[in-house]
């Protein structure tokens, strides 16, 4: 199976290269990496000038191409076409040596799979469970596996606001659980989206569907976009043992106000676009999350994290617009 990577970067030549140290390492090398840079700068470019990769092809674009998902579009484009896998990796992300080597064979082990996520590590703690483990309130549990909540999840479980569904699939009311909280088990689960920063897909699957540019710039749920329309054609799995850090670079991203914005008009178009009709009961939950949220990171702005009152404000221009338009 020949497969390659696409990185999508913005001013972040440190973050890239990092990353693609831990490329170098892995057990199982990529036939192809292509680095889509739209940075203004030549910082990425100079990089790869002194320091080479093999099979790394860079390409510098214009204004046509700037965006998250028009470089990922582009890459796709200028791929090799016997690559029978595309995978994409943020420029921040850092790989274990075996993250391909999973990768690769969870396409053996599951031939239908369109496409396949990893796993991003972090910072919770999951402890085995029994099947008679009596659950706590503040807890989640999956697969023989249990983890705190955390506090916006727990009050949204007060309140009757929490999704039934397994992580990676959307409730009607949207608001589902991320496969961040598929446990550490090392197993391939099914899911019906994963995130963009660590997925993969088959090759064939471009010649139905692209990444849509209506998520300009910077991006926010255009994975989540991707995979729902993905999800229409074949199956989407997350293998739990590739797995990789991702080390949040602050460079490049948007300012508060217009990522709380993002949120909100990006959220509700994934939302419609998963459900056009939903139910009374489910848009009264969407909105009543958002609205919660929104307080929520009002609240935050009064302690040390000055950025929830930019956030909140973003949001709340975001709830306005949605409205209006629709």
């Amino acid at each position: 199976m020949k497969f390659n990577l696409i990185i999508c970067t913005y001013q972040r030549s440190q973050a890239i290269e990092r990353l693609l140290e831990s490329v170098r390492e892995q057990k199982l090398y990529p036939d192809e990496i292509l680095v889509i840079d739209a940075s203004p700068d030549d910082l990425t470019k100079k990089l790869f000038e002194k320091k080479p990769y093999p099979s790394l092809k860079y390409y510098k674009v214009g204004k046509d191409d700037i965006g998250l998902t028009r470089q990922r579009n582009f890459g796709v484009k200028h791929s090799s076409s016997d690559m029978d896998v595309f995978c994409f990796l943020d420029d921040d992300i850092v790989l274990e040596p075996d993250y391909f080597e999973n990768l690769v064979d969870s396409y053996i082990k599951h031939p239908g799979a369109i496409g396949i996520g990893g796993r991003i590590k972090d910072d919770i703690v999951w402890k085995k469970v029994s099947g008679n483990y009596k659950i706590k309130f503040d807890e989640f549990q999956f697969d023989g596996f249990a983890r705190p909540l955390g506090q916006r999840n727990v009050l949204r479980k007060r309140l009757g606001l929490l999704s039934g569904k397994p992580p990676g699939f959307m409730p009607e009311f949207s608001h589902g659980f991320s496969t961040g909280f598929l446990p550490p088990s090392e197993k391939i689960y099914p899911v019906e989206f994963f995130m963009g920063g660590v997925a993969s897909y088959k090759h064939e699957l471009f010649s139905e569907i692209n990444f849509s540019e209506k998520f300009i710039g910077y991006g926010l749920y255009e994975d989540l976009d991707f995979c729902l329309r993905a999800s229409a054609i074949g199956q989407l799995y997350v293998n739990t043992a590739a797995k990789v850090e991702h080390l949040h670079d602050e460079a490049g991203r948007p300012d508060y106000i217009k990522y709380g914005r993002m949120v909100v008009e990006n959220g509700y178009h994934v939302w419609k676009l998963k459900n056009p009709n939903p139910s009374f009961k489910a848009a009264f939950k969407f909105w009543a999350i958002h609205i919660l949220l929104l307080i929520i990171r009002f609240v935050n702005g009064f302690s040390k994290d000055k950025s929830g009152f930019d956030d909140a404000r973003g949001r709340l221009k975001g709830l306005i617009e949605v409205i209006k338009t629709n």
